[in-house]
């Protein structure tokens, strides 16, 4: 019994298998190399991209760092010398002691940090609360006038918040809650929600709707889906708008004067940037307190987004596609 063997395989025609195999191989490279994600890719890690983000990075943080190195200095040595000549002189903490057990008739700026908490906090809950609610039924609850609605929610970014300021104000004063912390609790969340909506929606649209669906067929209606499904897959989201929230909410200064009005004096419900913006006139000589005063204020919104960066830039991301 004999076996047949297959004939055997000039040189030429391997060559040309090989060839052809060699291209396939490299087509999906040569595609990933001309799409925009790749391109983009390329461009944020090439050398002179590299050189540009430390030259911004500098000149971001060096007023930062001059700010910090100025709190620690004497009234002399800060109207003699600069900060960058601070190793030759001493440095005190008396600044900060000064700031946060009261100067001249001042309360304590510890009274004002727990002011601007209880501020900042409810005003990114709310927001986002609303704002996930309404995102989801603009996504996938099919109703009249939906996208002419949702066309209207997302213009209402264009409106600058000065032309509402007035008119709120008024209104709160009618209803009695002038001067309070609803009158800035609910400032901030009507300024938040037009652009929370919009980035909500635009990630929950990006969830498959397969896994919708297999929700409504194990029998969950509206609520459970969106608590038991879509709140733990858009949590990124969540987190990212919210230290952006919290982080203009803490530095906001406009607001704050123009809702508390003739409570900003007493600072009962005052939150730190408006001590920031008296303080100078408060202290009269003693302005350079203002450089401790200031970097205790950025401390808080600089450390909240250190600690959870890496949520804000995943929640950036997420909702993003492949290229």
């Amino acid at each position: 019994m004999s076996t047949a063997t297959p004939p055997p395989v000039s040189g030429a025609v391997a060559d040309v298998a090989i060839g052809e195999a060699a291209r396939e191989d490299a087509l999906p490279t040569k595609r990933r190399r001309g799409s925009a994600a790749g391109n983009a890719a390329r461009s944020v890690t090439s050398p002179w991209a590299s050189v540009i983000a430390i030259v911004m990075a500098l000149a971001w943080t060096t007023p930062t760092f001059g700010l910090l190195v100025t709190s620690f200095r004497k009234q002399g040595d800060i109207q003699a010398t600069g900060w960058w000549q601070a190793l030759s002189t001493p440095f005190t903490l008396s600044n900060y002691s000064a700031v946060l057990s009261g100067a001249e008739g001042q309360p304590p700026l510890t009274d004002f940090i727990v002011n601007s908490f209880v501020i900042a906090i409810p005003a990114v809950m709310l927001p986002l609360f609303l704002a996930s609610l309404a995102a989801y039924a603009f996504a996938w609850i099919d109703f009249p006038f939906r996208n002419l609605l949702f066309v209207a929610v997302f213009a209402l970014q264009i409106v600058p918040l000065q032309i509402a300021l007035l008119p709120l104000v008024t209104m709160f004063q009618n209803i009695g809650i002038g001067g309070t912390y609803w009158s800035l609790w609910l400032s901030h969340s009507a300024f938040a929600l037009p652009l929370a909506v919009f980035l909500l929606h635009n990630f929950m649209k990006e969830i498959p709707a397969s896994l919708l669906e297999a929700a409504r067929v194990d029998g969950a209606g509206h609520v459970r889906i969106f608590f038991q499904v879509l709140l733990p897959l858009i949590t990124p989201a969540l987190a990212s708008f919210g230290i952006f929230q919290f982080l203009w909410v803490w530095n906001d200064l406009l607001v704050a004067i123009t809702m508390l009005g003739g409570n900003a004096g007493n600072g009962s419900n005052a939150p730190l940037t408006m001590v920031l913006n008296n303080i100078s006139g408060t202290l009269g000589n003693r302005w350079y307190l203002l450089s401790a005063a200031a970097f205790i204020s950025i401390a808080v919104p600089v450390a909240v987004f250190l600690s959870l960066q890496r949520y804000f830039v995943r929640g950036l991301l997420a909702g993003g596609t492949k290229g």
